[in-house]
């Protein structure tokens, strides 16, 4: 297609360039009626001509800004078809849905939407380059040829102009002197027959007619002079040299109209070449659409979400005549908790905000927060998506130890190499690559150890001890033995210290920290915490009932139930800036230095403690409390 119309482009041009030379040998022979007829056949439409020729080009102009609008609706056209895909590319947080076979459908459909744009841009860079730029050549050319041809025929017309002036001067002159000729010769017939006059007057009359007649003869001469040269001339114009200049028109407007012809066939070769592809851009949304897949994706729907709770049990009838007031309230407050767990874990699977623990953050770090909000070990997901959490994240581990097991090969090999021959290099350049890789390897491999770990521990729980029954079961154990302050599993009840709303206020306990050291079996004593000023403890009521010493039962919940409420970072509620420097001497708070910016994401409760945040590079976020008095915070509106 494009080198059909280059060619076209250049054939006219080089038209264009022999039309011009082709005038002087034209201007010597007769045109030939066969093939050139304006010459012949208008030889008197000089201004019709004119004006056809002018029209002509016109409409070739008039081609060319149509063709070039058309480019220009193509250009946008191709924007407008690349800002759509980039307005409606999945987000980065959406590509977890790639796996979902309607997903990857959009995705491809996109792709096409943006080959399509790609097609319409080759046809406007097309129509630009070769089609546009060889139209606005060729009216160039005809233009200039148009205008040389007038102005050829302008000058052979004025010099006939002038011709004939010159032969009716001489017409003019010759009657003047033929009738002064004839006055003369009367005048002297009269003379010669007055007797009267004299000799000399007789001879001066005769005189004046011999001068007169001899004038006319001349002007006879000059007039039959003028006029053989203006029927020559006028002869040449009208057989060869207006007919030559006429012919020269002739052939710029065919080329004119056959350039026409070659453009329209090359913008529509524009199109026709660019089809193919724009139909397989079509077959490719059309397998987009076949590739969709519904059972499948409600398989990945199952595999992303199934938390591996088995359904609960029927709920046991409780007789109120044989209970005492405790266990009813207890009862109460394992229903609606094992309603939560079962709610949170086995349909929305959304996850609760709330304050995190004092005693959490008083506690061991092991397990805080990464940088997208999870934990290390992802105890916060249900068991399921926990272990394919771990298997992916082992996965991961292996790929990187294998990459970086053969980044070291290939440095041992080097170093064994250099040490072979030293001209190649000096060994001691890859010995701190190599002690580098080993020590990420090494990383990489208790890395992997310790997911591993975290696998086979996932797999040892047993579904049914993870179920909503048997955490409804465990909660109620564990709220009433977290109902004594001396943290006793004794099934006594104290008079005041077990109050409905210490349950409610999740403000500053049960953490993670907590979660993981009762899954290892530790038994913390509230006693043992920090009751320091600075700690923020002593005896503060924002802890749950059981932050005490808590029973084996209690801690048999303490990760399935905690996984339920624990969940991503809190959002900020302002900022804040250290007046003064702070250096943390006790569990759950950070040090600070004098004029940081930190993330105020709780307020001060009452106990002259506040909860900051700041982005830490390496595990995403370290969190803790700083006295109130030594910041200055600046809360959203």
């Amino acid at each position: 297609m494009a080198s059909g119309s280059g060619s076209s482009i250049s054939k006219l041009a080089a038209e264009s360039e022999t039309t011009t030379g082709g005038a002087a040998a034209a201007a010597g022979t007769a045109p030939n009626s066969d093939k050139m007829s304006w010459g012949t056949e208008l030889w008197d439409q000089n201004e019709n001509l004119s004006n056809h020729t002018n029209k002509g080009i016109d409409a070739l102009d008039k081609l060319c800004n149509l063709l070039r609008d058309r480019a220009a609706i193509e250009t946008e056209y191709a924007g407008k078809l690349r800002r759509l895909v980039k307005n409606y590319q999945p987000k980065k947080k959406e590509e977890e849905d790639n796996e979902f076979t309607s997903t990857q459908a959009i995705r491809n459909v996109l792709k096409e939407v943006g080959d399509l744009a790609g097609q319409r841009e080759v046809v406007s860079e097309t129509l630009l380059l070769q089609t546009i730029q060889g139209m606005t050549l060729l009216s160039k050319q005809l233009r200039e040829d148009r205008k040389r041809c007038l102005a050829e025929g302008g000058n052979l017309q004025q010099n006939l102009t002038t011709q004939l002036s010159s032969l009716d001067r001489a017409k003019r002159n010759y009657e003047k002197a033929y009738r002064d000729s004839e006055k003369a010769v009367d005048n002297y017939k009269k003379a010669d027959m007055d007797l009267n006059l004299s000799r000399a007057e007789v001879e001066r009359y005769k005189t004046i007619m011999t001068s007169k007649i001899q004038q006319s003869d001349d002007a006879k001469n000059e007039y039959a002079n003028q006029l053989q040269k203006t029927n020559n001339l006028q002869q040449q114009h009208f057989t060869i040299l207006l007919p030559a200049v006429f012919n020269r028109l002739q052939e710029l407007d065919e080329k004119r109209t056959r350039g026409i012809r070659e453009f329209i066939i090359g913008a529509a070769d524009v199109e026709s070449s660019v089809a193919p592809i724009i139909a397989r851009c079509m077959e490719g949304m059309v397998k987009a659409g076949e590739s969709i897949n519904e059972k499948e994706d409600s398989f990945k729907v199952i595999e992303r979400y199934q938390s591996g709770f088995t359904p609960p049990t029927d709920i046991p009838f409780e007789d109120l005549s044989k209970l005492d007031p405790d266990a009813v309230q207890d009862s109460t407050y394992s229903n609606s908790t094992s309603h939560l767990l079962t709610v949170k874990g086995t349909i929305s699977a959304n996850k609760i905000k709330k304050r995190v623990g004092i005693f959490s953050l008083f506690g061991s770090t092991k397990n805080s927060l990464t940088a997208d909000g999870q934990k290390e070990d992802f105890s916060d997901l249900p068991p399921n998506q926990r272990r394919k959490k771990l298997q992916a994240k082992i996965a991961e581990l292996q790929q990187k130890i294998s990459q970086e097991t053969n980044a070291r090969d290939g440095l041992m090999k080097m170093k064994i190499v250099y040490e072979a021959n030293s001209s190649l290099g000096n060994p001691m350049t890859v010995e701190g690559q190599l002690n580098e890789s080993e020590h990420k390897l090494e990383k990489l491999k208790i890395d992997l150890k310790k997911y591993q770990g975290y696998l086979d521990k996932a797999n040892q729980l047993q579904t049914a001890n993870n179920s909503p029954q048997a955490n409804r079961n465990q909660l109620q154990n564990g709220h009433r033995a977290s109902r004594h302050s001396n943290g006793s599993a004794d099934d006594h009840h104290d008079d005041g210290d077990d109050q409905p709303d210490d349950a409610g206020s999740l403000s500053r306990s049960d953490s993670e920290d907590n979660v993981a050291q009762i899954q290892n079996g530790h038994n913390n004593n509230n006693n043992g915490s920090s009751a320091s000023p600075e700690s923020g403890l002593g005896t503060s009521h924002t802890s749950l009932p059981g932050s005490g010493q808590g029973s084996a039962n209690e801690n048999a919940i303490g990760e399935d139930a905690y996984y339920e409420t624990e969940v991503e970072p809190l959002q900020p509620l302002g900022t804040c800036r250290a007046l003064y420097p702070f250096e943390a001497t006790s569990e759950g708070s950070i040090p600070m230095n004098e004029g940081e910016e930190l993330q105020v994401i709780e307020i001060d409760q009452g106990d002259g403690w506040t909860r900051v945040r700041r982005a830490n590079n390496s595990n995403g976020w370290d969190e803790g409390f700083v006295p109130t008095s030594y910041i200055e915070c600046t809360l959203f509106a």
